[in-house]
């Protein structure tokens, strides 16, 4: 598959005209990364200074309390652009760490690079903004999401709030007591819900851990 096509997977990249992209592909310097499985790509407080863009195999990504308290890890797979967001800001650094769950293959592009193209291409100026523009609202939109009306869908939400992908299989380290003052419920409360949801086959619990085979379900 030739570089373009590729591109042609990630938003950034949509809307630009077959010559536009021979243009883009012949003046910018892409970068290209194999990952072995394990590998770290980056991690939780790296100083984000060129975009990754995933085109094969995935990753897994897990992001942390501001304590370290608990943890999420999810499993995302190709066509992803790794925390575009990151770029630019009060704080370019990435608040994530990444680690390849397969072979991983990257094409990378320098924050000059990206800079240098939202010049040359008024698309992808846009598709930049329309992509920062879209993460801000869905997130300025969680606060006034109706409020869960039981424990169950509390734990619901929590979970579903702290992914980054809301879909799929999730590992979630948390402890027990933790989980109840995040909730704002007690231990025992907490115990009972999730051992319902675990006979209703929405999650499996393990000591310090709770893996969610398939996040969607919760809400179904």
């Amino acid at each position: 598959m030739r570089i373009y096509d590729h591109l042609l997977q990630f938003p950034l990249f949509q809307g630009l005209s077959r010559s536009e992209l021979l243009q883009m592909a012949g003046n910018t310097k892409f970068g290209f990364l194999k990952l072995a499985v394990g590998k770290t790509i980056v991690s939780d407080g790296d100083l984000c200074t060129q975009l990754y863009f995933l085109i094969g195999g995935s990753l897994m990504l897990t992001t942390s309390s501001d304590d370290h308290g608990y943890s999420v890890t999810e499993r995302l797979s190709a066509p992803w652009l790794l925390q575009p967001e990151a770029l630019f800001g009060l704080s370019p650094r990435y608040s994530c760490k990444a680690t390849a769950a397969t072979e991983a293959h990257f094409i990378t592009l320098s924050k000059d690079e990206v800079l240098r193209l939202t010049d040359d291409f008024l698309i992808i100026r846009l598709n930049y903004l329309n992509l920062m523009a879209t993460l801000a609202q869905r997130r300025n939109r969680q606060a006034w999401h109706r409020s869960p009306t039981d424990l169950r869908q509390r734990i619901a939400r929590f979970l579903t709030d702290h992914c980054t992908y809301p879909a799929g299989h999730k590992t979630v380290n948390i402890l027990m007591e933790r989980l109840a003052q995040e909730v704002n419920d007690n231990r025992l409360h907490v115990s009972q819900a999730l051992n319902a949801m675990q006979a209703d086959r929405l999650l499996t619990l393990h000591r310090g851990r709770i893996e969610v085979p398939s996040l969607e379900r919760l809400f179904m």
